[in-house]
């Protein structure tokens, strides 16, 4: 009998619990229901101005870098994918927002909580006497309009922005190693240059001394020789903080100590250039590819889901919380008498001073502000495509008037030499066809880098160096 009473009591308990949570079927979500804003409404133009459209694989900018065909480049940029700090950091923070989408979704459920005791009464006029109890509860807020369910909206949307953050931070820091790479070449080059114009000038100071001795000029061309010689030696330790400079940066991107790659990139190499074209598709597909406007995007969408939190707070509030105990004298009656309960409340805020209202058109304006900079981020991007085009396209021009330049002063400067050695020319004649050399040399160098700094411009502009694919849904696999 008392097992049959024992059941009926958590029928009826059960029952109440059901009964309780009927509101559950007409609960409403408040705030607004979120949707993206389309091409169309953020006024993104059909195609660029600079070009026109050419479709392009999102393999080949998820691994952009690879298309320079240097196999020291690509070490650099997976070394830097691996070990960055910075790139820690953000992958520090997308876990930490991950578990707050995890803490969100823990409010829709309810919280049970268990207890236990034990204890041993002695009096020294009676007997002495143990008790035992055994208790749980329970409690639940119930979501009537939605404001716990846009908490969770909130939440999956930071965290879906944390992911594009990582994103946009490894697409920066891949742009990085890449830049400093080529500048390091490029010093290298610059470097090359300058030894061979000193000796060159090393050459020219000897035999304008020679033909001082010979009486056939005079002091003033040994002087202008030996001018030129210090000029071109004073240029050297700058062009070697140069290189140093650039290894000293990408061994900290590389998550090294400055200076632990400088040894190992020494040895001179030329300059990768890349490809002559990029496939830039069209404005609609930049913005889904580049990571900042997504995170951008995903704030929007954060602070949307926000007002409905605000709004919710505006509405009755219902609670549930239970109990059920057992307390008994020994172990074995703790299952002879079992009480417990349900409750239900609801509140309602009457008056706050406007405080609740306000923080509803608080979070409006915070919505309002992200679409603004969201829109901005999609103007950026374009910009940055447009600029990225101009610039590749101006060091190209540059390299081809450049390659005209330098032949053309190498054939001067060997015709200069042998006319002055010939004593048919004078030694300032030499000395401007020498500095045109050196001016030829450094500008073809400079553009072979330019084309290659302007193509890691426009492909860090596209959003090259991830894979947007491959990016999880938080909503789903969070």
């Amino acid at each position: 009998m008392a097992r049959d009473g024992r059941a009926s009591r958590m029928k009826r308990l059960v029952s109440l619990a059901a009964f309780l949570a009927i509101p559950l079927s007409a609960c409403a979500t408040v705030g607004p229901d979120y949707g993206a804003p389309g091409a169309r409404a953020l006024n993104v133009p059909a195609s660029y101005y600079s070009v026109e459209a050419t479709p392009g694989s999102p393999e080949e900018l998820a691994h952009w870098w690879t298309r320079f065909d240097d196999p020291v480049l690509n070490e650099l940029v997976q070394q830097a994918v691996t070990q960055n700090l910075d790139l820690a950091v953000a992958s520090a923070r997308l876990r930490q927002a991950r578990e707050g989408v995890v803490q969100a979704r823990a409010g829709a459920l309810p919280s049970v909580g268990a207890s236990a005791g034990a204890g041993r009464n002695f009096d020294s006029d009676g007997e002495d006497r143990s008790s035992f109890s055994l208790g749980a509860d329970a409690a639940w807020e119930v979501d009537l309009f939605g404001g716990i369910r846009r908490g969770v909206e909130a939440a999956e949307a930071d965290a879906e922005g944390a992911v594009f953050d990582l994103a946009a931070v490894q697409v920066a820091i891949i742009g990085d190693v890449a830049t400093n790479y080529i500048q390091a070449r490029l010093a290298q080059q610059r470097l090359e240059t300058a030894r061979d114009t000193l000796a060159i000038a090393d050459e020219n100071l000897e035999i304008a001394g020679w033909r001082v001795q010979a009486g056939l000029v005079s002091s003033q061309d040994q002087e202008q020789a030996r001018a030129q010689r210090a000029q071109t030696a004073a240029s050297i330790p700058g062009i070697e903080r140069d290189f140093a400079s650039a290894t000293y940066r990408l061994a900290v991107l590389t998550g090294q100590a400055p200076g632990a790659l400088t040894a190992a990139l020494r040895e001179p190499r030329t300059i990768p250039t890349g490809p002559d074209s990029i496939a830039v598709g069209i404005p609609a597909d930049t913005l889904r590819q580049r990571p900042d406007v997504r995170a951008a995007e995903r704030t929007l969408a954060a602070q949307t889901a926000r007002i409905g939190v605000a709004e919710a707070q505006l509405y009755p509030g219902l609670r549930l919380t239970g109990n059920i105990g057992s307390s008994a004298v020994s172990l074995g009656g703790l299952v002879d008498v079992i009480t417990g309960g349900i409750f239900g409340g609801l509140s309602q805020s009457l008056f706050e001073g406007g405080r609740l209202r306000s923080q509803v058109r608080s979070q409006e304006a915070a919505a309002e502000a992200a679409l603004a900079s969201y829109r901005q981020s999609v103007l950026v991007a374009l910009e940055d495509v447009e600029n990225g085009l101009l610039a590749l396209d101006a060091a190209q021009r540059r390299q081809e008037q450049f390659a005209v330049a330098l032949e053309a002063a190498n054939n001067t400067a060997i015709l200069a030499r042998s006319q002055y050695r010939a004593g048919l020319t004078d030694f300032q004649t030499l000395l401007e066809a020498e500095r045109s050399l050196l001016s030829a040399r450094d500008g073809i160098d400079s553009s072979r880098a330019e084309q290659a700094l302007a193509l890691i411009q426009l492909y860090g502009a596209l959003g090259g160096g991830w894979d947007p694919l491959a990016t999880p849904e938080i909503g789903t696999n969070a």
